[in-house]
């Protein structure tokens, strides 16, 4: 079975790809002023998917997770995710969104062969919510999350983003949440971008706080699977549910990365905070591109850095999460 491999030893069954960078939300933290279209989008089409999903596949990725943007704005996301399914050797499919469209479509997105879900929860407060997202959708959100809570999904995450002054109260909160819900929230701290300079100075929230708090009531890391996501997970005997603590600024955090994106318009970043993407649209027009795409998949790893520039004020070419989907 064919395994990417970086110059550092770390493996890469795990591709974040983008479907859109559109959202219909105005996260404070991400697009305060609201998507902004540059033009017409070129988005990447559901051809051009089937092919770079196939390659990624065939260098050895094993899951894949459709990001935004906000991914449900795609009206073809049913025909997609099937398509990514129905690729050889993908085993698992995830999605994240903002959830506002979860109760009418979430059954169809599973029925068409989605096997996780990540859904953004800035807060258990709704008006909190309303003021952090910029929109009053925090009953529909939490309408869909008890929804695809019997499903059968593998997996139903919840994404909080820590925010000094706005939620970083909520942890007892979150642990009632949790108590009877087989559900796990992350809780993720919030990361400087391009645009974010004067917001990350007034709301940045160390994830390690959390972190110890956590472990002071009893909370236990558990073991991190090979393809698993950033987050170190705790599990306590006295909750069915589990909490996540996704701290970029931690030590040694990229030590185990095992993730590569591709933004919405076919890009190929090495590092959510690094400073090039690689393009491989070219490659994606015609199934006789298929050896050239794996290729060049394989190779330009050895490009990958050690580690992010983020302790040194550096956040890459990413001027918001919503470019490439965080």
């Amino acid at each position: 079975m064919a395994t990417l491999v970086d110059g550092f030893g770390r493996t890469f069954p795990y591709l974040r790809l983008s479907l859109t960078e559109a959202c219909n939300y105005r996260c404070s933290y991400c697009l305060p002023d609201g998507y902004q279209s540059a033009g017409r989008p070129t988005f990447l089409a559901l051809e051009e998917i089937q092919r770079l999903v196939r390659g990624f596949a065939a260098a050895g990725m094993r899951k894949i997770r459709l990001t935004g943007g906000e991914p449900s704005l795609r009206k073809d996301l049913p025909s997609i995710i099937a398509a990514v399914s129905a690729t050889p050797g993908v085993q698992k499919i995830a999605l994240t969104t903002n959830g506002c469209l979860l109760p009418r479509h979430v059954r169809l997105w599973r029925e068409a062969g989605l096997t996780a879900l990540n859904v953004s929860l800035d807060s258990l407060q709704p008006a909190r919510f309303a003021a952090i997202t910029g929109h009053d959708r925090f009953d529909e959100v939490m309408e869909g999350v008890e929804i695809a809570q019997g499903l059968g999904f593998d997996a139903v995450k919840l994404n909080a983003v820590l925010l000094r002054g706005l939620n970083d109260d909520e942890l007892p909160a979150w642990m009632d949440f949790l108590r009877g819900r087989d559900v796990s929230i992350r809780f993720i701290e919030l990361m400087r971008t391009g645009d974010n300079q004067a917001y990350f100075e007034r709301h940045h929230y160390r994830a390690e706080a959390l972190e110890q708090q956590l472990v002071d009531a009893g909370w236990t890391l558990r073991p991190r699977a090979a393809d698993a996501g950033p987050a170190r997970e705790y599990a306590h005997p006295g909750y069915r549910g589990r909490i996540g603590i996704i701290a970029p600024y931690s030590k040694d955090f990229c030590a185990g990365c095992n993730r590569l994106r591709v933004t919405a318009r076919g890009d190929l970043r090495l590092c959510l905070f690094g400073d090039f993407g690689i393009p491989l649209r070219p490659l994606l027009q015609s199934d006789e591109d298929h050896d050239a795409l794996a290729a060049r998949i394989a190779t330009q790893l050895g490009l990958k850095a050690a580690g992010h520039g983020l302790h040194e004020g550096n956040t890459g070419i990413t001027p918001h999460l919503a470019s490439i989907g965080g």
